[in-house]
């Protein structure tokens, strides 16, 4: 670091990464970190159900959930929770996590998990 009257602080890498590092873990949840958690979710439940979806809507997060080339239901996840339907529209069910959500759909499971 360069003072404005010309004297220089030495840089010390370890001090400044340990620094970031703090105020990183004080941070809230990007939406891309946030995305990329529930996608690894969604992939886990999908498998224990035998499941796959189709493109997610990444701005709200949401897809098709589908079992041997048919529609199972509509699933995303909101700010408070996830959330299902069997239908394109119809009124939403939600739960505290993927594999719960995709269980309220009347999916049994495919995998012991």
């Amino acid at each position: 670091m360069q003072f404005f009257d010309g004297g220089r602080l030495p840089f010390d890498r370890n001090w400044f990464a340990t620094r970031v590092a703090e105020v990183k873990a004080t941070l809230p949840e990007s939406p891309r970190e946030r995305n990329e958690r529930l996608s690894d979710e969604l992939e886990t439940a999908c498998t224990a159900f035998g499941l796959y979806h189709g493109e997610i809507d990444w701005l709200s997060f949401s897809t098709k959930l589908y079992r041997d080339g048919h529609l199972v239901g509509f699933v995303g996840c909101n700010q408070q929770s996830w959330y299902a339907r069997p239908r394109q529209y119809g009124v939403n069910r939600v739960a505290s996590s993927a594999k719960d959500m995709i269980a309220l759909l009347g999916v049994r499971a495919a995998v012991a998990a």
